[in-house]
């Protein structure tokens, strides 16, 4: 059926042209035919507007220095799409690749034929449930919600323990137009008797536990049941101080950059802790905090280099940009910022380019090869700052900004998660790493 794991792939690419389709009802369809994989994993489900993708990284990094293998299932990829699903930070293999590709295939056919076509997300999320269930099985399987939560293809999963990382304004257009009404999707995750983490604030956090409190499942909430110290930043990530529910961390250090990663930190760290103390998982103190310490992630504040100093960072929503221009003002603030943006129609982009504008250094727009994609004149037109202008060819454009840069200058690289992804290979080979 599929001779290469480039076959899988281009399958999978092709699958693309149905879009996001929001709903359960092909996943059921999926997991019946493939044995319901979901009732043999035991899993963390990760849901949230921003910060996604770090608390799996950090809770993943705390469950392999204990000694055990966590799967993981996250989305977008940065340098290769086998990436998504891993094992203790490696990607899926090309045989595993194969042989879970293949397991799909017929039930994704029959339901072709009826007129009702899984998309790629769907299709993925099934060979991530298969891989771990059948083919690789792990201690714990760290899975990434996609999209919102309630209709999202990884619901099928009950997990151990939830955690909704925070809720902002990310696909309106789909998960509604206020926070109260995307609080309420990314609820939808929450399941009967399971503990969930959160850092939810405000009227997301009223909704978030309204849920849980219909759905009898303790929630362990920031700033109440658990909190932070920040201690300020290390030269190579953050330093703060952690309270758990029975526990104390009074130095700890992580190795992504910014305050909020601190929140992401403290979320992964009682989520672990109640993988302890709930299911026995054999996770101590210095699991913990040497977890925390070694987590990384791509495209969220990476320095790529220091000399010259170029960053790339994943701020696909305002309070992904208002995270970044904190960061960067709070790591360097010495530094003249030269910023190279790109993003999605579909996002609050005046918003978005509000807050860059207030690093006052230069800004550039361009555009890459996405469905979704906006013009680089389009997003300049967004913007108010003195020092600005388009451009289409961002390879080119990339490459003179980083052989033009100085001492007192930093790049950011910002915008689309996507965009960073088309952005991390080729910055690499100029910069020769």
């Amino acid at each position: 059926m599929f001779e290469t794991p480039e076959e899988v792939i281009g399958w999978l690419d092709n699958r693309l042209k149905f879009g996001i389709k929001p709903g359960l009802e092909r996943m059921e369809r999926l997991m019946a035919a493939l044995g319901h994989p979901e009732r043999y994993i035991r899993a963390v489900h990760v849901g949230g507007t921003n910060g996604k993708g770090s608390t799996v990284a950090f809770l993943r990094a705390i469950v392999e220095e204990a000694g055990l293998e966590a799967g993981t299932f996250t989305s977008p990829h940065m340098d290769h799409p086998c990436e998504r699903i891993a094992v203790n930070g490696r990607p899926i293999g090309g045989k595993d690749l194969i042989a879970c590709a293949e397991a799909v295939f017929p039930a994704v056919e029959r339901l072709d034929r009826e007129g009702n076509p899984p998309t790629e997300f769907e299709i993925l999320t099934a060979m991530a449930l298969h891989y771990f269930a059948f083919v690789h099985p792990v201690d714990v399987a760290i899975f990434e919600v996609g999209l919102g939560g309630r209709l999202d293809s990884t619901n099928v999963l009950h997990p151990l323990v939830s955690v909704i990382t925070n809720v902002g304004h990310d696909h309106m257009n789909i998960l509604g137009s206020t926070l109260k009404e995307i609080a309420a999707e990314k609820a939808g995750i929450i399941k009967n008797g399971v503990p969930l983490v959160t850092a939810a604030r405000g009227e997301a956090l009223e909704t978030v536990a309204g849920t849980a409190k219909e759905k009898r499942a303790a929630v362990y909430r920031l700033g109440k049941q658990f909190q932070y110290t920040d201690l300020g930043p290390a030269e190579n990530g953050e330093r703060f101080s952690l309270q758990l529910v029975f526990k104390t961390f009074p130095d700890l250090e992580i190795g992504m950059f910014g305050r909020h990663q601190l929140e992401n930190a403290s979320l992964a760290a009682m989520a672990a802790y109640l993988l302890q103390t709930y299911y026995s998982f054999f996770i101590e103190d210095e699991h913990i905090a040497e977890g925390l310490k070694k987590a990384e992630w791509k495209g969220r504040f990476q320095i790529v280099s220091r000399r010259p100093l170029v960053i790339l960072d994943g701020a696909h929503n305002p309070e992904g940009a208002a995270s970044l221009t904190e960061t960067f003002q709070r790591h360097f603030p010495e530094k003249k910022a030269t910023v190279l943006f790109s993003a999605l129609k579909d996002k609050p982009l005046a918003e978005m380019i509000a807050i860059l504008d207030q690093l006052g250094g230069k800004l550039v727009f361009t555009e890459f090869s996405h469905p979704r994609g906006e013009r680089a004149e389009r997003l300049l037109s967004l913007s108010r700052a003195a020092d600005k202008r388009a451009v289409k060819d961002w390879k080119g454009e990339l490459a003179r900004l980083i052989g033009g840069l100085t001492e007192e200058e930093a790049l950011i690289v910002t915008g689309s998660l996507y965009f960073i992804a088309a952005v991390h290979p080729v910055v690499q080979k100029i910069l020769k790493l």
